[in-house]
């Protein structure tokens, strides 16, 4: 999920250094959004290994 947030904000850089104001607020704002996700994502796999009693790293 990290790889298509990255991949969204580069698209976002591109399509802002070429003019095209639309498609770059909104590759931004999707890039934010799956950024988002992935952190709670990852903040709750790391809260589950915890409470099962496994190492978090």
């Amino acid at each position: 999920m990290l790889g298509w947030a990255i991949a969204f904000f580069i698209l976002a850089l591109v399509a802002a250094v070429l003019g095209f104001g639309g498609i770059a607020g909104a590759s931004a704002g999707i890039a934010k959004i799956l950024f988002f996700v992935f952190l709670v994502l990852l903040v709750l796999s790391f809260v589950a290994r915890a409470v099962r009693g496994r190492n978090v790293m």
